[in-house]
This record gives structure tokens, C-alpha cells and sequence, in this order.
């Protein structure tokens, strides 16, 4: 299945979602750190790296929701691809939670509810990101119709034959 959403012939949500995830997974990483040292920097660039990391997820989700409407209807690929973009939603509201959490202390320190909210958002990630390389990897989704080891490329705008 093609993707409905494409720049330079690529789908352009599998594009947009390496820097949620990474920015996501770097703030936990960030207040484990902060957990080990105790020193405060850690907490802020936690928060940051959520904050830049929910609005990634939120620019990246309309155009994976785009494309999950062209899925067939009652296909294993509409499972999976229904099941990867709640799991992403939860994904941002904990970060979100978390995030809010931070707000009002002194220093972006995270309660522990916050800790708690993240470490449980981006152990979730890791199985929805799962998911999605599913749904490109083994299921075909939003990759051309005609992909194949010898197609031409995307910017050649010629027609695969197979």
C-alpha cells in the first residue's frame, strides 16, 4: 500500500517520527542521569527534550493517521496500525503528564508520579515503534506498490514494473 502522504516520493510520517522517539528516550535518559548525580541540569534538559519531543509526536501523528485510513479495512495491517497510534497517543499524553508534573517545581524537578509517567511512556514506545516497523517491514504499508530490489528510484518519477 502507498502512502497517501509522500515528499520526494517517501512517505513522509515514517520521516518525522525518529525525533519523538529519540527526544523522548533522551529525556528518560536525562532523569536516570539526574537519579545517578543529583545534578539539577539534567532535570531541565529532561523537560525540554519532552517538551520538543510531544510537539514531534503531535506533527508526526496526522500523517500516520492519514495513511492509516487507505489500510484495507478488516486486515491484520488495520489491527496493527490502529493498535500503533492509540498505543503513540497513551505514548504523548504520559509524556505530557510527566511533563506537566515538572512544571511548576523548582528546577524542572520530577516528582516521582512524573518518573513513573515516562519510564512507563517509553517502555510503551518501544513496543509501538515495534509496531510500526511491522507495519512498513513485514506488512508493506506506505511502501510503493510496485517495491522491489531493482525499482527505480523515488525521484526518477518513473513507473515500477514488476
Amino acid at each position: 500500500m502507498e502512502s497517501r502522504t509522500k515528499m520526494f516520493g517517501h512517505a513522509i510520517h515514517p520521516m518525522l517520527i525518529p525525533f519523538p522517539l529519540g527526544l523522548l528516550a533522551t529525556a528518560v535518559v536525562f532523569d536516570i542521569i539526574w537519579l545517578l548525580t543529583d545534578r539539577p541540569p539534567f532535570t531541565a534538559a529532561a523537560a525540554f527534550a519532552i517538551a520538543a519531543g510531544i510537539i514531534g509526536g503531535a506533527v508526526a501523528a496526522p500523517f500516520g493517521w492519514v495513511d492509516w485510513f487507505k489500510i484495507p479495512t478488516g486486515t491484520r495491517a488495520k489491527r496493527v496500525g490502529l493498535v500503533h497510534g492509540l498505543g503513540n497517543g497513551l505514548v504523548l499524553v504520559l509524556f505530557a503528564i510527566s511533563w506537566l508534573l515538572r512544571l511548576n517545581s523548582e528546577a524542572w524537578v520530577p516528582t516521582n508520579w512524573a518518573l513513573a509517567c515516562s519510564f512507563v511512556a517509553v517502555a510503551l514506545a518501544v513496543g509501538t515503534a515495534w509496531l510500526g516497523g511491522e507495519l512498513v517491514e513485514r506488512l508493506g504499508i506506505g511502501v510503493d506498490e510496485g517495491a522491489n530490489t531493482d525499482a527505480p528510484s523515488s525521484l526518477s518519477h518513473r513507473h515500477v514494473t514488476t
